[in-house]
């Protein structure tokens, strides 16, 4: 794993989005194979992700969403990918909003203010 510093994370994300763009484009997938393979990568992302960071939040909770919305799919939920996406954009917005109001900022207002002013 440190070997790739961050990057499973990308990587992980990549085939998460690589079997929905196959999928997407007539590769012989079930749709129950397709939530199974979509809910899988979805969960591995966090999970390593979560391991990583020790105390990110995003990428698991986001990774949950996929899975849950992969798995849904896979159950009967009709969805389109376009909706899907209005869905999982949702939750990414939703997630970075939460997350702004956990972050500081490591120089203090005063400082960042001088060097924007100077």
């Amino acid at each position: 794993m440190k070997i790739f510093g961050r990057e499973p994370a990308a990587l992980l994300a990549f085939v998460a989005v690589g079997i929905k763009l196959l999928a997407a484009f007539g590769v012989g997938l079930s749709s129950d194979q397709q939530a199974v393979l979509n809910a899988v990568a979805a969960a591995v992302v966090g999970l390593v992700v979560a391991v990583m960071a020790h105390d990110a939040l995003a990428a698991p909770l986001y990774g949950l969403a996929q899975a849950a919305l992969a798995l849904a799919v896979g159950f009967g939920l009709h969805w389109s990918a376009d909706q899907q996406a209005v869905v999982l954009s949702f939750v990414q917005v939703a997630i970075a909003m939460f997350l702004r109001t956990q972050v500081t900022a490591k120089a203090p207002a005063e400082t960042v203010a001088s060097v924007q002013g100077a």
